[in-house]
Formats: structure tokens, C-alpha cells, sequence
């Protein structure tokens, strides 16, 4: 699944997140954003965000109200930018496991994943930094946070 599919390139001259979600992965579902609700999971194959680097493609399944992507692998670029834009991706061997209409869970710190159906499966936990962005919901609100202004006086 490449960047073009999930945000087509001919809307990207519009820069209002929540109007760009409503094209999220058109060219292959054209009722995708529609359907897609708070939480869901979206599960893929390999190489999940190849394409080009653009930001707007894991913005837009954030906007959407997407809870993480699994999937058996993700393209570099796509799996920095969904961190930076605090969208949880879980890269998991057994992605291909879990079926449609499963109830996922998933725990970035110990690095486990359990579907409904069954699967228990393990990934490489989250290292505590990203952890620490993903918790402040991007890398912006963790940087924000991280160097605000001391109180005069406090020291912090």
C-alpha cells in the first residue's frame, strides 16, 4: 500500500487535514473514510507506506480516528512519520493472522498483539522514546512539552 493510495497526490494543494481525510484510500475504498470508526485497526502486508514521504498519509488515518496500523513491515519513511504525527504502527509477522472484523489488542510497551480470533503474537517493543512521543500524541506536542518555558524562580 503505497502514500498515493492512501492520500491521493491530486488533493494535496489542500492543506486542511480534516478535508484531506475524506479522500483517505478513495482509489481503492471509495466509502473507506466513511466507514472507518474511533480505534479501528488497519492491518496490511509488507511494506505498508512506500511511496513518497509525504506526512499527510498517516495524518489523515490519525484525523480519521484510526487507533494503529499493523503490518508486516512499513516503508521507513511512513513508519517515522506515523510516530511524529502519533499514530501507533505495529510491524508484525503474523499481520496476515488476523481477520476482518477482529478486536485487536495491542501493547507497544511489552510487545504484544491479540485478536479475537486468536492470535497471540509478539513484535519488537517500542523503544521508551517513541513510546514517550506516541503517549504525547506526536513528536511536536513531546517537543513542546519537553522544552516549555521554565517558571521564573523554579527552575523547571
Amino acid at each position: 500500500m503505497n502514500t498515493d493510495l492512501i492520500i491521493p497526490g491530486r488533493y494535496l494543494d489542500n492543506y486542511d487535514i480534516a478535508s484531506l481525510a475524506k479522500h483517505a484510500m478513495e482509489d481503492i475504498d471509495p466509502g473507506f473514510a466513511s466507514k472507518v470508526a474511533e480505534g479501528d485497526v488497519i492491518v496490511a502486508g509488507r511494506n505498508f507506506g512506500c511511496g513518497s514521504s509525504r506526512e499527510q498519509a498517516p495524518l489523515v488515518l490519525k484525523e480519521l480516528g484510526v487507533g494503529a496500523v499493523v503490518a508486516e513491515s512499513f516503508a521507513r519513511i511512513f513508519y517515522r512519520n506515523a510516530i511524529n504525527v502519533g499514530l501507533p504502527v505495529v510491524a508484525c509477522a503474523d499481520a496476515s493472522l488476523i481477520e476482518d472484523g477482529d478486536t485487536v489488542e495491542i501493547d507497544l510497551a511489552a510487545g504484544t498483539l491479540s485478536s479475537s480470533s486468536g492470535l497471540e503474537s509478539g513484535f519488537p517493543p517500542l523503544p521508551p522514546k517513541l513510546l514517550e512521543i506516541l503517549e504525547k500524541g506526536g513528536l511536536v506536542s513531546a517537543l513542546k512539552e519537553r522544552f516549555r518555558p521554565c517558571r521564573p524562580g523554579t527552575g523547571r
